[in-house]
C-alpha cells in the first residue's frame, strides 16, 4: 500500500479504540449486570461514575435496556460498536473484507442480544467476534503500519480504561510496553512529552502512589490527531 492519509490514519486509530472499548465495557457490564440480577445493589451509578459517562438512567432496568442497546445513547455499547463499524466500512480496502466481516458479525450479534431473553450470552458472541477481528487483522492485513495503527489505538484505549478501573501496576505496565511498541511502528504523530510523563506515572513503585486521573489525561492526549 502507498502513503496512508491523515483521514485513514485517524479512522484506523479509532477503529482500534472503539473495538477495544466495546470489548472491555461488555466485560464490565456483564459483571455489573450479574450483581444487579443477584440484588447485590443498583451499582449502575458507580459503573457510570467509573467510566465518566452521565447517569441518565431511571433505574437498573432502564440501565440494562439502554446502556447496552440504545442507539440514541452516545455512550452505549451499541453506539460505540456502530462507530467501530462506520470506520471499518470506510476502510474496507485498507483492512480487507475478511477483517471487516467480523465487525459486521459483531453488529449482528448485538442486534440478537437486544431481543434475547439471555442477552449476556449473545453479548459474549460480540466479544468473540471482536477477538476474531483482531486475530484476522494480524493474518490478513499485509501492511504492517495499518496493523500497528489499529493495535496502537487498541492499547491506548485499554490503558485509558484500565486507569479508570484503577487496576494495579502490573496490568498497566504490561499494556504500556505493548502500546509503545505499536505506537513507534505506527508512524503516527504523538506527543513525546506526554509519553515520558505517562511512563513516569505508570512506573510508580506503589499502587497507592498512582495518579490514575493523570494517566487518563496523558494517554487521552498522547496521539496528535
Amino acid at each position: 500500500m502507498g502513503i496512508i492519509s491523515l483521514e485513514q490514519t485517524n479512522r484506523l486509530y479509532w477503529l482500534g479504540r472503539y473495538t477495544e472499548r466495546v470489548y472491555t465495557t461488555i466485560r464490565l457490564y456483564s459483571k455489573c449486570y450479574d450483581d444487579m440480577i443477584d440484588d447485590i445493589g443498583d451499582n449502575y451509578a458507580d459503573f457510570c461514575a467509573m467510566l465518566e459517562i452521565p447517569n441518565i438512567y431511571a433505574d437498573k432496568n432502564d440501565f440494562n435496556t439502554r446502556y447496552p442497546f440504545d442507539e440514541n445513547d452516545p455512550n452505549s455499547i451499541y453506539s460505540n460498536l456502530i462507530r467501530a463499524y462506520d470506520n471499518a466500512i470506510v476502510l474496507r480496502e485498507e483492512i480487507g473484507s475478511e477483517t471487516l466481516s467480523y465487525v459486521q458479525l459483531a453488529i449482528y450479534a448485538i442486534n440478537k442480544a437486544k431481543i434475547s431473553r439471555a442477552p449476556l450470552l449473545e453479548l459474549q458472541n460480540v466479544e468473540d467476534n471482536l477477538l476474531a477481528f483482531w486475530g484476522i487483522a494480524d493474518d490478513f492485513i499485509d501492511d504492517e503500519v495499518i496493523r500497528n495503527i489499529i493495535k496502537a489505538g487498541k492499547r491506548i484505549e485499554r490503558i485509558d480504561l484500565y486507569a479508570r478501573l484503577k487496576l494495579g501496576p502490573k496490568e498497566l505496565k504490561n499494556e504500556l510496553k505493548r502500546m509503545e511498541k505499536r505506537l513507534m511502528r505506527s508512524k503516527m504523530s504523538y506527543d513525546g512529552d506526554r509519553l515520558e510523563r505517562l511512563r513516569a506515572l505508570i512506573g510508580a513503585e506503589n499502587q497507592e502512589d498512582y495518579d490514575y486521573r493523570g494517566i487518563v489525561q496523558e494517554v487521552e492526549g498522547l496521539v496528535n490527531e
